[in-house]
C-alpha cells in the first residue's frame, strides 16, 4: 500500500447517480483551505452549515447550496473534510466536481477511488475494518433485517465482541509466554493459572460469536436456491408462487423453460436468491440444441447452489419412465452434495395425486401445490432451516464470509491448543504458537492484522464517494 497515495487530497461525488433534490460533492485532505477560498471565497465555521454561492473560476455562480467544513481529526475520514450540498442534477454535480479539481490542481487534488473515503477513515482509526465493511453492507442491504444488522456492526457491536474475546486470549497468551520465559520457577502453569478453564471459556465465546456471524453472513449474502426436476413438474409455477408474480412462462408443454430465470425474495428478512432451471432429462430426449444448452446451464446452477429443491410431480409417481428418470437425476444430485438436497412434491391438489414416499427417518414428506399455495409456508421454513437460520435473533450483526472463515480458523487453532493443554507433558511452545495463530485470526476481522492486498480487495468493492 503506497503511503503517498493516501497523502493526496481527494474529491468525488458522494451522492447516488441520477437526478435528485440534493447532490453532494465531498473532498478530504490535510489542508483544503485553497479549495474553500476558490469555491466559496469566505472562511467557514467548523461543523456549521453555510448557505451561499459556489463560484466558477471567472466568478460566475455555478449553484447556490450548503457548505460544511469538518477540521481534522473530527471528521469521517480523520482528515479535513469539505462537503458541498448542491441541487442534485447530474450535469451540475459534474460541473462542481470539475471546478473542485480545477481549483485544487495546485494542491494535488485528485478523484477519489472506490471506497477511498472509508479506507482513510480506517487508516486514521475512525473505524476498524469490520465497521468499514459495515458501511458498504448498510448501503447494499436488500432487506430491513440486513440493514438493522449492518447498523449494529457499524456501531461496533461485532468489533466489541471480537475485541472481548481477543482480550481474554491476550491474557492467556501472556501467562503461557511468561511460563516459557521463566521455566526455572517450575510453576505448574496449567493448574495454578487455570489455563484449561480459561481456554474452555474462550472456545465457548468464539463459538457463540461464530454462530451469530453465520447468521449475519446469511443476512448479507442470502441463500442461493435452485429449483430442479424433470420437465413440467411445476418449477416455474413454484417460482411464480414464491415470488407472488408471473416471472416465468408456465404452459402444459414440457420444456417451456429453456434458460435460467432468477428472482430474489426475502423470508423472515433473509434474502433468498431462487433460480428456476430448464427441466432435466436424458440429453438424447432433448427436442433441440437449445434445450440441451438449457439443461447444461441447469447443472451449472445446481453446482453453485446452497440448497437444491428437487421437485417431483405427484401425478406421475406411478409412471415407470418418470420414476426411472427421477432416480437418474437423484443419483447425480446426491453425488454433488446430498446435504444440499430438499425433496419436495408438487401438485398435491391435483386429481389422482399419489401418496409421496416418506422422508428421511420416516419424516413427513414436504408436499405442496404451487397452484393453490398449499404447503408454501412449510417450504419457506424448510429453506431457512437448511440455511441454518434461527428465528430472527435481535442481536445479529452483519458479517461476511471472510469473518466466518477467520472465526473458524480461530476455533480450529483453539481446538489444537486445547488438545495440547490436555496432555500431561504439554509442549508449551506449541501451545503458545496455536494461541498466537488463533489471536492472529481474530485480529484479521477488525484489521489489526491484515495484508495490504486484502484491504485493497475490500475497499475496491465500495462505491465511489464513500
Amino acid at each position: 500500500m503506497s503511503l503517498g497515495r493516501h497523502l493526496d487530497p481527494i474529491v468525488a461525488i458522494a451522492s447516488a447517480p441520477g437526478r435528485g433534490a440534493v447532490g453532494i460533492v465531498r473532498a478530504s485532505g490535510r489542508d483544503l483551505s485553497p479549495l474553500v477560498q476558490a469555491l466559496l471565497r469566505r472562511p467557514l465555521r467548523p461543523r456549521h452549515a453555510h448557505y451561499g454561492p459556489f463560484h466558477a473560476a471567472d466568478g460566475a455562480v455555478l449553484d447556490q447550496g450548503l457548505a460544511l467544513h469538518f477540521p481534522a481529526p473530527h471528521s469521517y475520514t480523520g482528515e479535513e473534510v469539505l462537503e458541498l450540498q448542491a441541487h442534485g442534477g447530474p450535469v451540475l454535480l459534474q460541473l462542481l466536481l470539475a471546478r473542485c479539481l480545477e481549483a485544487g490542481a495546485g494542491m494535488g487534488l485528485r478523484l477519489a477511488e472506490p471506497g477511498e473515503f472509508t479506507e482513510r477513515a480506517f487508516l486514521h482509526d475512525k473505524l476498524d475494518l469490520a465497521q468499514a465493511e459495515a458501511v458498504a453492507d448498510l448501503i447494499d442491504a436488500s432487506t430491513e433485517a440486513a440493514a438493522r444488522s449492518a447498523g449494529r456492526a457499524l456501531a461496533g457491536e461485532f468489533s466489541r465482541e471480537v475485541g472481548g474475546v481477543s482480550e481474554r486470549l491476550v491474557r492467556l497468551r501472556m501467562l503461557v509466554e511468561a511460563t516459557l520465559d521463566f521455566p526455572e520457577e517450575e510453576i505448574d502453569f496449567l493448574e495454578k493459572a487455570d489455563a484449561r478453564g480459561q481456554l474452555a471459556g474462550i472456545r465457548s465465546a468464539v463459538q457463540a460469536v461464530l454462530g451469530r456471524a453465520r447468521q449475519g453472513a446469511l443476512l448479507r449474502e442470502g441463500l442461493r436456491v435452485v429449483l430442479a426436476g424433470q420437465p413440467n413438474v411445476g418449477k416455474s409455477s413454484l417460482l411464480n408462487a414464491l415470488a407472488g408474480a408471473e416471472l416465468a412462462i408456465v404452459t402444459p408443454i414440457a420444456g417451456t423453460t429453456r434458460d435460467r430465470v432468477s428472482e430474489t425474495l426475502q423470508i423472515e428478512g433473509v434474502p433468498i436468491h431462487i433460480t428456476d432451471t430448464a427441466g432435466l432429462r436424458d440429453e438424447a430426449q432433448a427436442s433441440d440444441e437449445v434445450e440441451r444448452i438449457g439443461m447444461a446451464r441447469s447443472w451449472e446452477s445446481i453446482q453453485g447452489a446452497d440448497a437444491i429443491v428437487f421437485l417431483h410431480d405427484l401425478t406421475r409417481l406411478d409412471d415407470p419412465d418418470y420414476q426411472a428418470a427421477d432416480r437418474q437425476i437423484a443419483q447425480r444430485l446426491a453425488a454433488a452434495d446430498p446435504a444440499r438436497l430438499l425433496q419436495v412434491y408438487n401438485k398435491a391438489d391435483a386429481p389422482g395425486a399419489a401418496a409421496p414416499p416418506p422422508g428421511p427417518q420416516g419424516a413427513e414428506p414436504l408436499c405442496l401445490s404451487a397452484r393453490t399455495g398449499q404447503g408454501l409456508q412449510a417450504l419457506r421454513q424448510a429453506l431457512l432451516e437448511r440455511a441454518g437460520w434461527q428465528a430472527a435473533p435481535e442481536g445479529v450483526f452483519i458479517a461476511r464470509t471472510r469473518h466466518v472463515q477467520a472465526l473458524r480458523r480461530c476455533a480450529a487453532h483453539l481446538e489444537q491448543a486445547a488438545d495440547l493443554a490436555a496432555q500431561a507433558d504439554a509442549a508449551l511452545d506449541l501451545l503458545a504458537e496455536e494461541l498466537r495463530l488463533a489471536h492472529q485470526a481474530l485480529q484479521a476481522i477488525t484489521g489489526q492484522f491484515s495484508a495490504d492486498d486484502l484491504l485493497g480487495e475490500i475497499f475496491s468493492r465500495f462505491c465511489i464517494g464513500k
